[in-house]
Order: structure tokens, then C-alpha cells, then sequence
């Protein structure tokens, strides 16, 4: 028998030839598609990546609370740390200078820039065009940091105690009466949102400190803290408006008279967040204990005050420890 012949017009060949060439399209595509969801279900990005997307898709990734960012050294932090030293066979050795480019103490360095302008410099009437910002010799060497009594380090451990008592976040508030030269404050700042950490001082020198060396030595410039100069609890500078998370004042009612420190108050529960806010007063309340407790309590609660109670917190690097007292105000 013979085999009939077949004959394709132009068009009907075009359409037998493009029928594999779409079948091919097609499962070369759905390659490509498998192979691209595959890598997306084992995400190599990123932990903090990873767990957004394990937390999107149901999986045990981090949770709300863990993903914030964390304030205080944890138990696995401070083993970790020892770990490191143990590991590196670090010993403490006797505190004194090093072999190096040109190792000096404060006084040296300081005697240094005065008389030679630091180890390398420009010369001639055009040797200050060089800097943006010319900070003092004795800010440079951070003399300030040696005006507090204590380590400089503590400053470090009254910001998480704060933080974490008044549960702030990034989006808080805060108001500082006597911020001096940013011990504390420029924790809070770096922490804080731009513009959100407020500070009252009336030291002059302590302002030059945080203006001239401690905010921009720390890249804290682009947070815009406010921060005011004056005295006599005058918050008249602030925006009214503002109603902050945690109002606090360390080691600064203890210079005022008493009836300047309820003047302030009266001021600041207008400024304060209603129930959820925190006063915090460190070291002692003498301006109201001098009052006795009853009268102490009317006081309060004729100005909206409430005490909540007297706390304690330990220094993580020395042996020390500082004693705050709580307030919220009461009313809305």
C-alpha cells in the first residue's frame, strides 16, 4: 500500500513549527519559577531577615518582643564577653603608658595641642580652614568626663535602668532636668528618635561639653536634640504641647531649695503622660520627706502625683549602686 503524501501550506508549517517552540517557553519558565521559590523558602539572607519572613509565613522566627531593640548586656552577653577575654589570655596589667606613636596622658595631650596644635597640623593663617567644628583643647582630652565623682561608664547603667523601668521605645519621649554634659543623655539620644530626648541645664561649661565635643564626636549631630539653656525650673522654651514618657532628674533636686523643686513639679505634671508616664528622682526625696509623709501625700495629690515607690539598680562594670524614686501622674 502506498504511503500518502502530506502537503502543508506556509502557514500551517509555521503553526506546527511554534507549538514545540511554546511548549519548550513554557516548561523552561516553570523551571526557572520552581527553582526561584525553592530559594526563597531557604532564605540565606540575613538572621533578622530570615526571621521576618519565618514570622510571616507562620514559622518560630523571633517574636514582637525579641526583634526590639535590646537595652540592657543579658546573661549570655556577659558570658560571652568573659569568654573572649578568657580565650585571648587577657591579663590586667599595670596602668601605665604604652609603646606607641606618640602615647601621652590628659595633661600631656592637652599641654600638646596648646603648644604644638596636636602631632600633625597645618601651618600659616589658613590652618584653621581645615576644621569644621574647632572644639577646646580641654574637651578634646575629655576632662569633663572626670567632673562626676564616678566613672564616666555609669552613665551607661542609669539609661537602661530608666529605659527599661519606664518601658520606652525608640518613639518616646523624654525630658531631662540637668542633662550636663551628656553622661546620660547621650544614650537617650542615640536611642531616641531625632528630636525626641529634651534636656533643661544651666551650666555653661557643660553645654559647651555636649555641644562642642560629646554630640558630634558620637555622630549624634542628625538627632537634634533640644536642649536649653536656664535655670529656675523655667520650662518656658519647651513646646507646650510635648507631653513626655519619662521626666527625670539625677543628683540635681539635691542642690535645689525644696520650694523650688515643688514649683518645678507643678510644672512638669502638665508635661508628663497621664498614668503611663514616670518622674524619676535619684539619690534621695528630702524636699518631701522634710514635709512628713501625710503632708508629703496631699501635696502630691493636690498636684496630680502619684508615688509609686523607691528603686535600686547596680552599676555593670563597677561596685556601685544608686537609688531612684518613682512617680506617675495621677489624674488625665
Amino acid at each position: 500500500m502506498a504511503l500518502s503524501t502530506v502537503t502543508y501550506s506556509p502557514a500551517q508549517k509555521g503553526i506546527i513549527i511554534s507549538i514545540p517552540t511554546l511548549v519548550l517557553s513554557v516548561l523552561i519558565a516553570a523551571i526557572m519559577l520552581f527553582f526561584l521559590l525553592s530559594s526563597l523558602s531557604t532564605c540565606s539572607c540575613p538572621a533578622s531577615l530570615q526571621s521576618f519572613n519565618d514570622n510571616k509565613n507562620g514559622g518560630d522566627g523571633l517574636g514582637e518582643v525579641d526583634r526590639k531593640e535590646r537595652i540592657s548586656a543579658t546573661e549570655e552577653d556577659i558570658e560571652w564577653i568573659k569568654d573572649q577575654i578568657q580565650a585571648n589570655g587577657l591579663h590586667m596589667q599595670d596602668n601605665v603608658l604604652r609603646k606607641g606613636i606618640n602615647p601621652r596622658t590628659r595633661a600631656q595631650q592637652l599641654q600638646d595641642l596648646i603648644q604644638f596644635k596636636g602631632i600633625s597640623h597645618y601651618e600659616g593663617p589658613e590652618s584653621n580652614n581645615h576644621t569644621a567644628l574647632l572644639c577646646p583643647g580641654e574637651l578634646l582630652v575629655e576632662e569633663h568626663h572626670s567632673n562626676y565623682g564616678e566613672p564616666w561608664a555609669g552613665g551607661r547603667d542609669v539609661f537602661e535602668f530608666l529605659a527599661e523601668s519606664s518601658r520606652l521605645s525608640p518613639s518616646s519621649r523624654v525630658l531631662e532636668i540637668g542633662c550636663g554634659t551628656l553622661r546620660v543623655g547621650s544614650h537617650f539620644i542615640r536611642y531616641l528618635s531625632p528630636e525626641h530626648y529634651h534636656c533643661l541645664e544651666r551650666d555653661e561649661l557643660s553645654l559647651m561639653a555636649a555641644f562642642r565635643y560629646e554630640l558630634p564626636s558620637q555622630g549624634l549631630l542628625h538627632k537634634r536634640p533640644l536642649i536649653v539653656r536656664g535655670e529656675d525650673m523655667d520650662f518656658s522654651k519647651f513646646h507646650s504641647r510635648v507631653v513626655y514618657d519619662l521626666i527625670y532628674a539625677s543628683a540635681v533636686f539635691l542642690h535645689m531649695p525644696d520650694k523650688l523643686v515643688w514649683v518645678g513639679l507643678e510644672r512638669l505634671v502638665s508635661k508628663l503622660k497621664p498614668y503611663d508616664g514616670r518622674i524619676f528622682v535619684s539619690h534621695n526625696i528630702k524636699f518631701c520627706s522634710r514635709l512628713g509623709g501625710e503632708e508629703c501625700t496631699k501635696r502630691l495629690t493636690s498636684l496630680g502625683l502619684e508615688y509609686l515607690g523607691k528603686h535600686t539598680h547596680d552599676s555593670l562594670l563597677f561596685n556601685h549602686y544608686e537609688i531612684w524614686f518613682e512617680f506617675r501622674r495621677s489624674k488625665a
